[in-house]
């Protein structure tokens, strides 16, 4: 996730009505750009929030998390029963 963030208006207080969000990785359009606004800067910040929630990497984090707490709780591996539960991806340290 890279975005960057602008202001737009001519208030005093400088508030955030607007944002853009750079994908890279793609082949077909790897310097894509888009640009969000908003009715206020209140709005600005949840898309903000549920873009940066809806990530790969955050819900790896969040597997991770609740796996590691079912095993404390129950003694199992919670992903084994699937047979995943060696895969890299699936590990704290590694990025797949």
């Amino acid at each position: 996730w890279g975005g960057s963030q602008g202001s737009t208006g001519s208030s005093a207080r400088t508030s955030l009505k607007a944002f853009s969000l750079s994908l890279s990785g793609f082949i077909e359009e790897p310097e894509r750009k888009y640009c969000f606004e908003c009715a206020s800067e209140q709005q600005c910040q949840e898309w903000i929030e549920a873009l940066k929630r809806a990530s790969y990497e955050f819900m790896r984090r969040s597997l991770i998390f609740y796996r590691n707490e079912i095993q404390k709780m129950t003694g199992k591996d919670p992903l084994e029963q699937y047979g995943i539960s060696e895969e890299a991806r699936f590990q704290l340290g590694t990025r797949k």
